[in-house]
């Protein structure tokens, strides 16, 4: 049998509060939301890769830890972010309300914590 053409298109992330989860993601990209009452989207403006992330209720969400940590919540998935500018990234992601994780463990990678908790890293393609 021959392989179907397949290509990811978007990835799903649960959150307590989808819209305001999007909203934090749309601002930090730059990419338009649509938020409805327990699932929202933003979809690259260029369509190019992975082009939509979208975030759906989960009411009994509990916060991953990073680093993981025997017998508590796993980390499920995190989105890698490729930057211009490593500094300015961070930066502008503080101020949309993430924070950098304690643990650091590369010095060219940023891993940040979004308002709810799951994990992404800020990198350049030096």
């Amino acid at each position: 049998m021959t392989r179907p053409t397949m290509r990811i298109s978007g990835a799903t992330i649960g959150a307590p509060d989808p819209g305001a989860l999007a909203q934090f993601y749309s601002d930090l990209l730059g990419w338009p939301s649509e938020i409805e009452k327990n699932w929202a989207q933003v979809r690259s403006p260029g369509g190019d890769g992975l082009s939509t992330l979208n975030f759906e209720i989960e009411p009994d969400y509990v916060r991953p830890t990073w680093p993981s940590r025997p017998g508590e919540q796993q980390i499920m998935t995190h989105l890698d972010i490729a930057v211009d500018d490593l500094a300015a990234a961070v930066a502008w992601a503080e101020e949309l309300g993430a924070v950098p994780a304690d643990h650091q463990p590369q010095s060219d990678v940023r891993v940040m914590l979004d308002p709810a908790g799951h994990p992404f890293c800020l990198f350049t393609n030096d």
